[in-house]
């Protein structure tokens, strides 16, 4: 029975008193679509951050990454656990979790949306028995949580979508699903753009003053001294004979020809001289910090030894990509299972493909395994995509690596050989 069942939903009218919206000070202004201004003259907002080759990296190899996770919903049982297919939801977050997209996609875009504002959206369309459907995608820009008091004079969470038409209309908690970054509010997610948008803005400044030195001739200004004084209109036609023959990039490493005793004389500092490329660079790796993503995943190399790559790969699936992980698994239960499937049921990604090491490593892996008998060769075979083999899914010890469950034969029948054995030779002596 619902608590709420005098609420129309997709209502234009909040179905209680609205205690609290969720709206931070500005730093949270990007978690509902507006900018801020930097110090570098950057107007930084989720999508222009994109625009940033750093940023949009990491938002990439993260977001891929967890796309690309086997996601599972799982059943626990008395041996442990097995996977729940015939639920409705398996199919929905593993395979298709709409008309339109892929659970790849879906989840891709997800995972976007909030490593860029903090927080992402799915409405929740049900079957009559309550089940999940469908889960389609709402721009985090036009969703704004609430606090408010229900009939039970409790504290309930709903949501505010502004449809792209205009129209509004409150949704209640079991008809969102709901991932939230990191917050301060319990209720929304900051977004790590606004959070560090100096940063990135920074970023921004230095990419646009490189295209511009590029757009000058990638030379800062100079100046040309004729030993006469030219008239206006004389002047002028040097001018433009100096700007269409020398300026831009297409005309850069050109030979300059000065006729009259003209001299030309630079001023100012290269890019090199003033360090632009080591801002560029600092700026790559104070992004990748944001993001808490290595740096050689996102390209820089500059002090990639490549000797402990395989190390730094899998502390980027422990330290970045498991909190994120956890965090999905964890608002899909809570938003797509009930109180009562929560205790039978649960999400799971799959990340052993991400943690194995090299191929001589995994053998010896999996022989100890087996050796130890806590893994089957066939197991084994299933972590490395190969076919099971009939005959090799009884545990093995290392005894002539002999079924476990054949070990009281197999001793059975050496005893009785040895038994034989000495009386063969006792009736020899005699």
């Amino acid at each position: 029975m619902r608590l709420f069942n005098w609420f129309t939903r997709g209502s234009s009218s909040p179905p209680g008193k609205l205690k609290y919206g969720g709206v931070g000070a500005n730093p949270l202004s990007i978690a509902f679509g507006g900018s801020l201004a930097t110090a570098s003259g950057q107007m930084v907002t989720a999508d222009t951050a994109l625009r940033v080759a750093a940023v949009y990296a990491c938002v990439r190899v993260l977001a891929e990454s967890v796309a690309s996770l086997p996601l599972f919903l799982y059943q626990r049982t008395e041996n442990g656990k097995r996977r729940a297919t015939e639920h409705p939801l398996y199919s929905v977050l593993h395979d298709r979790p709409n008309r339109w997209q892929t659970s790849f996609e879906w989840r891709e875009m997800m995972m976007a949306h909030v490593l860029l504002r903090g927080n992402a959206y799915s409405r929740i369309i049900s079957t009559g028995g309550r089940g999940v459907a469908e889960l389609v995608p709402l721009h985090p820009d036009r969703v704004r949580p609430f606090l408010y008091e229900g009939s039970d004079g409790r504290e309930h969470i709903c949501y505010l979508y502004t449809k792209p038409s205009g129209e509004r209309e409150y949704l209640l908690a079991d008809e969102v699903h709901h991932w939230r970054g990191l917050s301060s509010d319990g209720l929304v997610g900051m977004s790590p753009v606004a959070l560090h948008c100096e940063a990135i803005g920074l970023a921004m400044a230095t990419q646009e003053h490189g295209a511009r030195l590029f757009s000058n001739g990638a030379q800062v200004g100079g100046f040309v001294r004729h030993p006469k004084q030219l008239s206006d209109a004389a002047f002028e036609r040097l001018q433009k004979s100096l700007q269409d023959k020398y300026a831009g990039t297409e005309n850069a490493h050109k030979t300059m020809i000065l006729e009259e005793g003209m001299e030309y004389t630079r001023i100012g500092m290269t890019a090199d001289e003033a360090q632009f490329l080591e801002t560029r660079q600092f700026q790559v790796a104070e992004i990748a910090r944001i993001f808490r993503v290595p740096p050689h995943m996102i390209g820089d190399l500059a002090k990639a030894t490549f000797s402990n790559i395989e190390q730094q790969s899998i502390d980027f699936v422990v330290h970045s990509l498991r909190p994120w992980l956890v965090r999905i698994e964890q608002a899909a239960s809570r938003d797509l299972l009930g109180e009562s499937e929560s205790k039978k049921y649960y999400f799971e990604f799959l990340v052993d493909g991400l943690l194995r090491g090299d191929f001589k490593s995994r053998v010896e892996g999996y022989r100890t395994a087996i050796a130890s008998t806590w893994m089957t060769p066939n197991e084994a075979r299933e972590r490395e995509n190969m076919d099971r083999i009939e005959g090799l899914d009884s545990h093995m010890i290392p005894l002539n690596t002999i079924p476990l469950d054949k070990l009281d034969a197999y001793l059975a029948s050496k005893g009785q050989m040895i038994v034989n054995t000495d009386k063969e030779k006792g009736d020899a002596q005699s």
